[in-house]
């Protein structure tokens, strides 16, 4: 009973887990634009996007102790923190280290963000972005529900939302833009610039 505890915590924690995160990349990129609305202030985007990362954090983690401590997987605490070393599954759970990993370097230099310097912050803060995409390729390859609709529901709004969010992005550059009439060009197929949505 304790290990069919142990692995519904490993699957229901990676869920929450991307979940928040998709979130995170998200707001993050909310922030880099410096969006703002009438009612949601930009400090308040940044304060989410932090709160959401750190809570993100603490299912990230409940999911690999709980992945670590399962006697089903055996897979001890150097395959979950050394890419490739484990023998189950080992791409797709190799690949969930080194997200893992990229996650670990965002936080350690967001902790010392002030004596590293903001520069050097921002250049290793880039690396979410790479490890957001990672993350989804280890659950849908190593992930017992994968093939579940449900799942794939959530893979593909985890998708949608992180690529609109993208997309958004390259088309408001450094200007303010309008997210809704964004999202809407970006249903339409029709891509203007971001002067042009009024």
């Amino acid at each position: 009973m304790s290990t069919q505890i142990l692995w519904f915590a490993t699957r229901g924690a990676g869920v929450v887990s991307l979940l928040l995160f998709t979130a995170v990349v998200g707001l993050g990129v909310m922030a880099s634009v410096r969006w703002q609305a009438r009612h949601w202030p930009r400090f308040l985007t940044a304060e989410v996007h932090r709160s959401i990362a750190l809570l993100s954090v603490v299912f990230l983690a409940l999911h690999v102790v709980t992945a670590v401590i399962d006697p089903f997987t055996s897979l001890g605490w150097i395959s979950a923190l050394v890419p490739f070393a484990s023998s189950y599954r080992p791409l797709w759970l190799g690949l969930g280290v080194v997200s893992l990993d990229l996650l670990l370097a965002v936080v350690a230099t967001s902790l010392l963000r002030a004596r590293i310097g903001p520069r050097a912050w921002r250049a290793i803060h880039w690396t979410a972005y790479a490890s957001w995409p990672i993350a989804l390729a280890h659950g849908i390859g190593t992930g017992s529900d994968a093939s579940a609709p449900w799942m794939l529901g959530v893979d593909a709004a985890c998708l949608g939302i992180v690529a609109t969010a993208v997309a958004w992005r390259l088309l408001a550059g450094r200007r303010s833009a309008d997210l809704p009439a964004v999202v809407a060009s970006l249903g339409r197929g029709t891509f203007e610039k971001p002067g042009a949505l009024r």
